[in-house]
């Protein structure tokens, strides 16, 4: 009953904040607090599902709510977690109370905290039910429950080309959300039923061939779209880069690695032939992607536009170590999930917390200086940055290096001498990685701190018979502040000290993430 109660305290919240404002919670401030209370009670429930976790017994279904719910039509609510799914559990209970945490003192502009706080607690109640759900239907309505907040959150408080933004992420999530809609229920049909955990248990047996090429086909690009996965990207920048920084955290921390989680929960086992099939071109885009990703963010002058792009590349890895169909690759996989999520979330904190203090993202107005301006500031953006390079020691290490590791030693029936090119390719991006992480803090940084600019002195007017020539005009500059930077708050504190305490952590001890995954990511391929 725990995952019940789970989704019921955020769902009572947000149902909470239909009282009229002159009956229950007068005040925004009040509303903010509220919001911050309802998901600190839901990570308190998430931690005694953590406490309550046989974690000797993580290939096994544990904690489970089996209840009938169409009983015409066998659908049943069915929730339970392993070793899979209980890391992003607990990762969408911490970055959503980190996220109402942060907004006690940086509310996004625009106000209308009643509505924010309802669509967060709402979309907290879809993330977290897909990742316990057990039922094919019942994985795809709650996979379908954080379009609509995620859509409203950035069409209201994003920036301004909101609208924009908004409606290509609905039309790509709902395209995708069709064809995924098409192979579980292709699945389903010919298996006779829609019960994920019997459907894993069976490898595949008792569907055609080519149902399950189909199916994966189907089921495969409904994910990547959410993943994302070259070239079904191209939401993501505008998404991220437009929304406000609770979105944007939430957006890249936990929405992404529902396309991710999908494919190893659902795809992977319901039709282990397709994935063989389509595992090459799995990994092809895979690559393509980590590259991409890389030069992009090579060309961006944006601070949250090259972190988004820098999730393209992240993804990849991601998705290159699925590709390989090895539990090395699998767990590289599930431990770049947690990665990304830890360091990428901080890093859209630390952007959101620069464009407060500055008034603007771009890397050139931004200018150098930022460790004397606001050393604090930079010196945790430098440390984010390099986790998320991939800086051994640190979380974003392991999951690239297994990922790599996974490439060279594919699955007996995938082509090696194709994965160990997908490896060199996944090495290069590794460092382009690199370069663009050390470019961006070579900018804001380092350096001096721009001089104030002065207004150019008028040009002498031009001699009878000379050419008039262009006035002058200074470099852009950053807007120099007429009074200090504002120093971090304890709530930027709070918000910012778990995700890097986190990610030393994983950093540090891998096998804190990967003695959990171990045991369900082996029965995934029918060991023990």
């Amino acid at each position: 009953m725990i995952f019940l109660l789970m989704m019921a305290v955020p769902l009572a919240g947000a149902l909470a904040m239909l009282v009229p404002a002159d009956r229950f919670l007068p005040g925004d401030a009040a509303v903010r607090r509220f919001g911050a209370g309802v998901s600190g009670a839901t990570l308190l429930v998430a931690v005694s599902a953590l406490a309550a976790f046989d974690f000797g017994r993580s290939s096994r279904m544990q904690l489970e709510v089996d209840r009938s719910w169409a009983p015409a039509i066998g659908l049943r609510f069915h929730l339970g977690v392993d070793g899979i799914s209980l890391p992003l559990v607990a990762l969408t209970a911490l970055l959503t109370f980190l996220c109402f945490l942060y907004t006690l003192r940086h509310p996004p502009a625009g106000g209308r905290a009643r509505l924010l706080t309802a669509l967060l607690l709402v979309l907290e109640v879809g993330m977290l039910g897909t990742f316990t759900a057990l039922d094919l239907v019942l994985f795809f309505v709650f996979f379908e429950v954080v379009l609509i907040p995620m859509y409203v959150v950035i069409a209201v408080w994003g920036g301004p080309a909101r609208r924009a933004a908004a409606y290509k992420f609905i039309l790509y999530t709902l395209l995708g959300s069709g064809l995924l809609l098409a192979g579980m229920l292709l699945v389903g049909a010919e298996a006779g039923t829609l019960d994920m955990t019997e459907l894993a248990a069976r490898h595949g047996s008792g569907l055609a061939h080519g149902v399950q090429v189909t199916a994966f086909a189907l089921m495969g690009l409904g994910f990547a779209v959410k993943a994302p996965m070259w070239p079904l990207h191209t939401w993501l920048p505008d998404a991220h880069t437009e929304a406000p920084t609770v979105g944007s955290v939430l957006l890249a921390g936990v929405l992404l690695k529902m396309g991710t989680y999908g494919l190893v929960r659902v795809a992977l086992p319901l039709a282990p032939d397709g994935a063989r099939v389509w595992a090459p071109w799995l990994g092809l885009l895979a690559v393509i992607g980590i590259v991409y990703g890389s030069l992009a963010c090579l060309a961006q002058r944006d601070l949250k536009r090259m972190i988004a792009y820098s999730s393209v590349g992240h993804m990849g890895f991601v998705l290159l170590g699925i590709a390989t169909l090895t539990p090395v690759g699998v767990n590289a996989a599930l431990f770049g999930n947690i990665a990304h999520g830890l360091i990428t979330g901080l890093l859209f904190f630390l952007a959101g917390s620069v464009k407060d203090r500055y008034g603007t993202g771009d890397l050139n107005v931004l200018g150098g200086g930022m460790l004397t301006s606001a050393p604090r500031l930079a010196s945790i953006l430098t440390f984010a940055s390099v986790a998320s390079l991939g800086l051994p020691g640190l979380a974003g290490f392991w999951g690239e290096m297994l990922a790599l590791l996974g490439a060279y030693s594919p699955h007996a029936d995938l082509p090696r001498e194709t994965f160990v090119t997908f490896m060199a390719v996944g090495a290069l991006g590794a460092v382009l990685t690199a370069a663009y992480f050390l470019r961006m803090l070579a900018k804001i940084t380092h350096g001096r701190t721009p001089d104030p600019i002065e207004p150019a002195a008028a040009a002498p007017a031009p001699s009878e018979g000379s050419a008039a020539r262009p006035a002058l005009t200074p470099p852009e500059r950053a807007p120099i502040p007429a009074e200090p930077i504002a120093a971090l708050t304890r709530y930027e504190y709070a918000a910012w000290t778990p995700l890097i305490a986190l990610t030393l952590l994983v950093g540090l001890w891998p096998k804190t993430l990967l003695a959990v995954t171990t045991g369900p990511v082996r029965a995934l391929f029918g060991g023990g």
